[in-house]
Parts: C-alpha cells; structure tokens; sequence
C-alpha cells in the first residue's frame, strides 16, 4: 500500500536523508588503499549512534538471514549488500556504499560508489554513466508520470553506452519502513507502471554493470555479486514527487566535498542536488 507523505513526514525523511549524505561525507574521507570495510562501517556507526540516530541496515531481516553491519560495502563485482570485511582496499577498487539510519522514526537511505585511488577509464565510465542514470532517473519523479517513466530512463541511458542493467533488484518507496510500496525498477517502458502522485517518497537507485546484467548471491545469503565478475556501480539518492518535479532529498555534494577529485561525475551542466 502506498503512504502519500504529509509536509512534517517530509521534513523528517529530508533530516534523515541529510544524516546519511554527513555519513557518507565521513565514510569518503577514509577510503583509501589499506583501510578496510570494516574499518568504515565502524565510522559510520559512531557517526550515526552520535547523531541521535541508529543504523537501518544492521539488524534487517530477509526470512531467517539477518544483515550484520551498518553499511553494505560491494566491491568492485559486489553489486550490493556486501558485508564489511577485515580484507584492506586496494588501490584501483571500485566501492559502493550503501547506508541507512532511522532518526525520528524515518528511514533516510543512499547510495555512492566511491573510487579507490587510482582506477581505470573503463570504471570511471562505468561510475559517470550510472551517475548520469541516476539523474536522468530522478528528473522523471513528477506527479503525472510513472515508474516506467523512471526505468526507461536509467535503462536507455545506460544500455546505450553498452552496460548491463541489473533488473534482480530494484529501488523502491521509503518513510517509516526501509523498502515500502511502490518498486522503482531500473528498466520499462514509458507511460507503463504505477502513476506517481505529489507527496510519494522514493529512492532511485541505478544498479549498473560493466558486463553483463545477470548477476548471483553469495553463499552468505546477501552479498550479490555479477554473474560474470565484471565492476559494478550504484548510486541512490531519495526523492519527493512534486507536482511540479522531483525534490532531492539526498546531498551528495556533502560527500564530493571531501572528495579531492569527482571524475566520473554528471557531464558537464547536468547539477546534482
């Protein structure tokens, strides 16, 4: 069932939205080559534990399996939900963090693939393409349009210049609950879907392979890795439906300052908010 958001229910997600992009300003300060997963999601934690906040991820539930960090930490063929590790990044990796908190009874959730040092042309690509995606994405998130809207726009974006379009996983509505109604698949077709209404809050969130879009769980019954060990990336911001377009209710400008380079960025003249 789908929740409309009252004007003080948006204020609350806009709070913890906020909260996660500082997280994740703390986490982009640390990567480097040699830190560990683990290391960060302990960062993280305190950050969040500090800020009057606890974490959304650690805990979750999917049947009997219970995820047992505050961040997901993928790296490089991790898609999502990798669990952090004591194993040092290396120089060249690509990491997508994704976090969540609850503050005030809402759930703020994003996601950001950071570069490890050095990386490749065809990771940098990779990173500024589902960037772009994500972007293209959020512009259809106007009361009117529909999640088909919202796929088409990511999967034509990104097929285009060849990448693999995971469709196993899906971004979806947030507010109380982590994952609430509707799905927002990265894949459809235009003027198909559910119709998106003004006060609807969604996390949009590309998640995009340098190979193929096929993609495997591992034996630890969250980390999702691709099926043929290609990069991932994955961005995620959360978002309000306005009748008049989307609001952004996640920062990333908060974590990019903390970052001395942003090279896979949104082309030119596209701006994050």
């Amino acid at each position: 069932m789908v929740h409309l958001k009252s004007e003080r229910e948006i204020t609350l997600l806009r709070e913890a939205a906020v909260l996660v992009s500082k997280t994740l300003a703390v986490v982009a300060r640390a990567v480097a080559p040699g830190v560990t997963t683990k290391e960060l999601d302990r960062l993280a934690e305190e950050y969040i534990l500090d800020h009057g906040a606890t974490p959304a991820f650690k805990g979750y539930k999917v049947g009997s399996v219970v995820f047992p960090a505050t961040l997901c930490t993928s790296v490089n063929d991790a898609v999502v939900h990798g669990i952090p590790n004591d194993l040092p990044l290396e120089e060249g990796d690509l990491l997508s963090v994704d976090c969540g908190v609850v503050l005030d009874g809402y759930v703020g959730d994003s996601a950001y693939t950071f570069a490890v040092g050095d990386i490749s042309e065809e990771d940098r690509m990779l990173c500024r393409t589902t960037y772009e995606a994500l972007e293209a994405g959020v512009a259809q998130a106007a009361a009117g349009n529909r999640t088909g809207d919202i796929g088409y726009a990511v999967q034509t974006l990104c097929e285009a210049e060849g990448y693999g379009v995971v469709k196993d996983l899906v971004g979806h509505g947030v507010g109380r609950h982590l994952h609430e109604d509707p799905q927002i698949p990265n894949f459809g077709r235009r003027g198909t879907g559910r119709k998106l209404k003004a006060g609807l809050t969604i996390c949009i969130e590309p998640m995009i392979n340098r190979g193929g879009a096929a993609v495997r769980t591992e034996p630890d019954g969250w980390t999702i890795r691709t099926a043929d060990s290609l990069p991932s990336a994955h961005y995620e911001k959360t978002v309000v439906v306005r009748r008049d377009g989307p609001e952004v209710l996640t920062d990333f400008s908060l974590i990019e300052a903390e970052l001395d380079e942003v090279p896979y960025r949104a082309m030119e003249g596209m701006k994050d908010s």
